[in-house]
This record gives C-alpha cells, structure tokens and sequence, in this order.
C-alpha cells in the first residue's frame, strides 16, 4: 500500500470532536511546529506518566509564548514526527491514564487541568493531551515519582528544569508576570461580538470536527478564544481579532493601508486601499490584490531553448511578508497605526508598528544569519494563522521570502528598523524587468502629456539603477536622439555593454548607429 493511501485512511478517520485543530495536520506536523509536539508510543504510570506531568508543566509555562503544547500517548516517534500508523492503547489503558493525569495534575504548584482528549485513528485507541499557555503560570511539577517540584520549560524539543539552565528561570518569572496581550480577556466586549458562523467557518477550513458541537459558548472555551470571569464568559482579544466584524473598534491599528504610488518621485497617491474585517479576511484580501499587481511573465532565454517564467514580486515572497507584519506587530492602544503596504514602481514596502521584539538585532536580518530564540509576541495569532495555512513554523518565514526573491531573479529582500523599534520595515525590490517596463510605461505617459522632461529624467533615473535593462538602455538612448544629445546616447551605449546580453548589446548598437545616420547624411 502506498504512503499517499496510508495518509489518506487515516485522514479519514482522524477528525476529533474535541480538539479546535485538525488532528490529521497534528499527527502529520502541519501547522504546528515539532517542538509543541511530544510523541509517547505506550502509557506506563511509573515511568510514562511522570514523564508527560514534566512536559505538561513545560508547557504551561509556555517559555517561549507559543501556547503550549501536545503530548500524544500511543503514537511512537519517528525521525521527529509521528510514527504512523499508530502503536495504539487499549480502552483500559486510555481510562487509566486519564485517571492518572486528572489526579496528578493537582500536584502541580499551582494547579493546571490540561485537556484530555481520546481519539480514533487508524481505527487504534489514542490519547491526545492539549497543555494550552496558563494563566496563571509559572508552574512546578515533580522530579519523577517521589521527587522534589521543578519549574519545567520546553528548550527546543526537550523538557529542562529551568533553574538548573543559566537564566531560564529569571525570564520565565519576568515574562509571567505579563499575559500576552493576545490571550488577555476584552472586558468591553461581550460573546454577541464574536461571530459564530465566521467561528465554525474556520473550524470547517482547518477539518476541525469541533464544528458538530451545537453549542457556540462550549466552542469558544475550548478554542480559547473567551475567558470566565466571575460568573460570565468574555472574549479574548485574539478572538475579536479574527472573529469580530470590525476589530478596530476595540484596536484602532487592526487594519491594512495599501496605497499605489507613482513614479517620477512625485509622492503622489494613484489609488488607495483599505483591508478590514477580521485578521485572516485582511491578510486574504490584501494578498488577492497583490497578487493581482504582480502578474506572471514570460522571457525567452537567446542561449536556451526555454522561457524563464517571472513576477513583479514572487507569490510566496508577498505571502509571508504581509503575514509576518500582521503576525508579529502589535495591537495595544498605544500602537494605533494601521500595518502599512506601499507599492512603488520599483519596490514593495510593508510597514509594521513596533519595531521586533527585544533580542533581535539588524544582523539577525542578514542572509544566512540565524534566529535567536526569543519569547513571541503574540503567541495566539500565530497559532491561528497557521491552521489556516497562512503562517510558516515560527522563524522559517525570512528564509523562506530571500529563497523565493532569488528564484524570480530579483534583488534580496531589505529588512531595516530604528534604535527606538518604533518600526519595522519589509522592501522587497522589483524584479529588475518589471521595473524596467514600469518606467518605460511611465515616461511613455509623461510625453503623453506633455512633459517629456519629465519622461527623460524618469528614465535616466531608472536606468542608473538598472543598467542592465536593454529595454531601459533602448527608451533612454531614443530619449537622448529626440532631445539632440548623441554624445549621451553613446555614453548609455558604453555603460550597458558589460551588463546585457550580447544579442541586446548587438539590438543597441544598432540603435545607436540608427539615431547617428541622420549626422553622417
């Protein structure tokens, strides 16, 4: 039986009623990053359970704000993922162990209830333990059966005891002290703001059966998107964010600002737009228009058979920038810009507000330069975007944006912010033809109208930075006929030779001979 049918059965027969994710992407690693995961092929009080208490508590301390995590008991590991089909537990072994979590949880300090959840899959008994972030955390759990209580965290895929780790226990406490501000409660909103046929439409996207429940609060609980308190329930912020009609109402910097800019310099707006509604409707609606002003081109390479297929701005590229910013920005009232898109004729900018979290440095920007692993801003709205496909593993998105830039032949990405981190700012450079064409189009325009001084400098401007266009080479040199001056038409002649093809190296001097012959007559 091939891998593809294997996957597929048990896709089939992998959709819980209990978890708000899809337990096939789970099991499979899609969406949710290994180290949030924890595989134990068989249950064993003495050994496996004083083992899985250590990683519940580790993960609801939630070290790096990822939201916890999963253990999944009757799985076994493989390579780091999950060994399929799986091992499986009886029935009897399924109701021991949740008796024995249910009481053994209680001897964390403070006490924490992870969510128990049995499924099918494969037609075997599993077990899947969901340790969400605590609000109430720092957590101890014991040292093995009899041993003394631990603050346990998660450093990569390992559970470590954080005072016996340099100074994992004195950054646990301090971010501890600060719930993030995605998973803090709304205390001016109520459930009637959260939409509950946007909530089951995203549970229906990601494959959750959570969607069968017909009660909308118990749906909410166990998504973690409202909170209790005292004797009502209440949204979280994360919630309004993606399930709110209008999220500015309560975070006046929840929307996009997208506006087109022309060329020539002059500032001026052609058009303007704006992307509201909730979080994943905005990403989803903003990229569509993207996408739209980046269509697809074809060139013919001289020396080869095939085409070299291009775009303004790669599809991938656009994707995991646009969600970054809105990933990593932040939403508290003192923050009320709108995350930014500029498009220029020669450049992409997105702008978000503020500037990275503490611990990453411009040289963490570089080219093949590596992340440090530090606590995420916003540990809810990067869950959500990934079970919808939106977002990558954390920190993967940079490299996977510099790989997808160099695949369409464009420059590198450019990532710069300011000393305060009032800022941070995406440049992702045209492909270099798409520019070209661009302000080709646009001097064409100018002349149109008139102002054909204006449609020179906008070429000889746009050449500069691009000498190896032929196209721009072409337009500037006929801009220098029209204008008398053949001695800077030669000048672009000798400063493309080195940079273009020899095919439009042999195409320009046949240009300039062309616009010469009426001095020679």
């Amino acid at each position: 039986t091939s891998e593809t049918d294997r996957s597929a059965r048990i896709a089939a027969t992998s959709v819980s009623t209990t978890l708000p994710i899809n337990l096939d992407n789970l099991l499979h690693g899609r969406g949710i990053e290994s180290v949030r995961v924890e595989f134990k092929a068989t249950w064993d009080a003495e050994t496996t359970g004083p083992q899985v208490l250590k990683t519940i508590c580790a993960f609801a301390n939630d070290y790096h704000n990822l939201n916890g995590g999963y253990v999944v008991i009757g799985v076994a590991e493989r390579d780091g993922g999950a060994g399929l089909p799986p091992v499986g537990l009886s029935p009897a072994e399924i109701e021991a162990a949740q008796r024995w979590l249910r009481g053994n949880c209680n001897r964390l300090d403070p006490q924490y209830q992870p969510l128990l959840s049995p499924e099918v899959v494969s037609g075997r008994h599993i077990l899947v333990v969901w340790a969400p972030a605590s609000q109430v955390r720092p957590h101890r759990a014991p040292d093995g059966t009899r041993g003394p209580l631990r603050y346990w965290v998660r450093v990569g895929a390992d559970t470590v005891d954080a005072e016996r780790r340099g100074g994992l226990l004195r950054e646990l406490i301090q971010q501890t002290a600060r719930v993030p501000w995605d998973d803090r409660r709304a205390l001016d909103a109520g459930l009637a703001d959260l939409h509950e046929m946007a909530v089951r439409e995203h549970l229906h996207e990601i494959g959750s059966g959570l969607t069968d429940e017909p009660d909308a609060v118990e749906i909410y609980r166990r998504m973690g998107i409202t909170m209790r308190v005292n004797d009502h329930d209440v949204p979280r912020n994360v919630g309004l964010l993606f399930f709110a009609a209008e999220p500015t109402h309560w975070f006046r910097g929840a929307w996009i600002d997208c506006a087109l800019f022309a060329a020539g310099g002059t500032g001026d707006v052609q058009e303007e737009q704006e992307f509201r509604g909730g979080l994943a409707r905005q990403v989803r609606n903003c990229l569509r228009y993207l996408y739209g002003r980046s269509p697809a081109h074809l060139r013919e390479e001289p020396e080869r058979i095939e085409t070299r297929r291009w775009r303004a701005y790669p599809e991938v590229a656009l994707r995991e920038t646009l969600v970054n910013a809105l990933y990593h920005r932040s939403y508290e009232p003192d923050v009320p810009e709108p995350t930014k898109v500029y498009l220029y004729p020669d450049r992409l900018e997105i702008i978000s507000y503020p500037g990275p979290v503490s611990g990453l440095e411009p040289e963490h920007f570089a080219l093949r330069s590596s992340f440090p692993t530090v606590p995420a801003r916003n540990r809810r709205i990067g869950e959500l975007l990934k079970e919808l496909g939106l977002a990558e593993a954390r920190l993967t998105g940079l490299r996977k944006v510099a790989s997808a830039m160099a695949a369409n032949g464009s420059p590198p990405p450019r990532y710069d912010f300011d000393q305060q981190r009032t800022y941070f700012r995406v440049t992702l450079p045209a492909h270099g033809e798409y520019a070209a064409l661009t302000a080709v189009r646009d001097a064409a325009e100018l002349r149109a109208l008139g102002d054909a001084d204006a449609a020179h400098r906008l070429l000889q401007s746009a050449w500069e930075s691009n000498r190896a266009s032929a196209a721009l080479a072409a337009e500037l040199i006929r801009s220098h006929a029209a204008r008398g001056d053949l001695g800077q038409a030669e000048k672009v002649l000798e400063g493309s030779k080195d940079l273009v093809t020899e095919a439009a190296l042999l195409e320009l001097t046949g240009l300039v001979a062309i616009v010469r012959q009426p001095e020679r007559d």
